[in-house]
């Protein structure tokens, strides 16, 4: 008898498609998790792209009575010319007067590798982009509503996100709905303590905006209260060194390029005339506006800012988790005490959901009958209001 027929018979390799292999089964299990959230999710989903599909045909009617595109209206209107110019040219060296690179570069470099392959031409992928953006956050409006409280209270704060005054913003070639999907994940994230996907959330969300600001002190806050608490071991640390890195890279890369330490906050100020008062601006102006004839969008703006300020204090009656209420505390005051814009500050304000928590909760608990009515009110308004913007308001929303 040899000595090979002595020897152990090896195991056989795990077969990937064996239900007995535990990776194969914690990948099954991910994706029926997966499953079960996107059906979940649906509702809520539906709802959102419903009645934004209805305020986005107000608008094409609209613009097709005044012979405009709808894609122009989307996708070459202000902000969006910024974005389609660094797709098409990349960054500028710090123009004396206005230079693009104030915005921040997550959502052009994505629109421009999407364009590279899509059959759509620049503004459309670019718009298409915002879309599924805004998908991803109603899914997360949800997620966070109905971790907080119900399904049918995420389901109404999803569709109320998306009738609000300037959610025309969620459609276009804008930065809203990505910035709001990146901040709703990175706090679901936060609240359920999954410290790796909230810091490459919260990441890419600096990448996004210059509004991360009110975003990474939650998160880096949260770290550091887990790190004292010696709670969930090195993750913390990770969440609280990456968070930051995205919105602190890309200031450093703009000073680079402009040869100045302070170089985006130069940009800012010098070029677009925008810097931090404490508010004085904008108490300043809401005081002109109230007291002399304006016109209807600075009325509305301050509207919006004072239903906000109301908003805040009712999420603080409703004892909302400290990440939410900062996060709201830091969006509402990056809003109201930054100079410069007053036209602009309530769209600022999109990104600020928790707010909305509130009003979701008590639609929520009313009959549906009560919450058609008070819904389709609401997105004839929203649709209105958007057609306005963009075809009678001679300045950006």
């Amino acid at each position: 008898m040899t000595v090979a027929s002595h020897a152990r018979p090896r195991p056989a390799p795990a077969d990937p498609a064996d239900p007995a292999d535990p990776r194969q089964s914690s990948s099954r299990a991910l994706l029926r998790a997966l499953r079960g959230a996107a059906r979940a999710a649906v509702p809520a989903i539906a709802g959102y792209l419903l009645v934004r599909l209805v305020c986005v045909g107000i608008l094409w009617h609209w613009a097709r009575s005044e012979h405009q595109s709808l894609l122009h209206q989307l996708g070459h209107k202000w902000d969006s010319v910024w974005y389609l110019g660094i797709i098409e040219h990349g960054y500028d060296h710090g123009h004396p007067l206005q230079s693009n690179l104030a915005f921040f570069p997550l959502y052009p470099e994505l629109s421009r590798g999407l364009a590279a392959v899509s059959p759509l031409g620049d503004a459309a992928t670019a718009v298409a982009l915002a879309w599924l953006c805004a998908i991803a956050a109603a899914w997360g409006l949800y997620a966070l509503g109905s971790r907080l409280y119900d399904h049918r209270t995420g389901v109404v704060l999803a569709v109320l996100w998306g009738v609000i005054p300037h959610a025309i913003t969620e459609s276009m070639a804008y930065t809203e709905s990505m910035f709001t999907a990146l901040a709703v994940w990175t706090l679901h994230s936060l609240l359920a303590r999954r410290w790796l996907a909230t810091a490459v959330l919260c990441l890419l969300a600096g990448l996004s905006r210059p509004t991360a600001s009110a975003l990474i002190p939650v998160v880096c806050l949260a770290a550091l209260i887990a790190i004292v608490r010696r709670q969930d071991g090195w993750r913390p640390w990770a969440a609280l060194l990456l968070a930051p890195a995205g919105w602190l890279g890309y200031l450093c890369w703009a000073g680079q390029r402009v040869h100045r330490l302070d170089g985006w906050f130069h940009i800012q100020n010098d070029g677009w005339g925008s810097n931090w008062d404490g508010g004085r601006y904008t108490f300043t102006t809401a005081q002109q506006i109230l007291t002399h004839p304006s016109d209807f969008d600075y009325y509305a703006v301050t509207v919006v800012l004072t239903l906000a300020a109301m908003l805040f204090a009712l999420s603080l009656a409703d004892r909302q988790p400290w990440p939410l209420l900062l996060f709201s505390a830091l969006l509402l005051a990056t809003s109201l005490g930054g100079a410069g814009f007053y036209h602009a500050k309530a769209r600022f304000l999109v990104a600020a959901f928790g707010l909305l928590l509130p009003p979701a909760v008590a639609l929520a608990k009313a009959r549906r009958c009560t919450m058609l009515i008070v819904f389709s009110t609401l997105t004839l308004i929203s649709g209105y209001f958007g057609g306005y913007l963009l075809l009678v308001w001679n300045r950006s929303p």
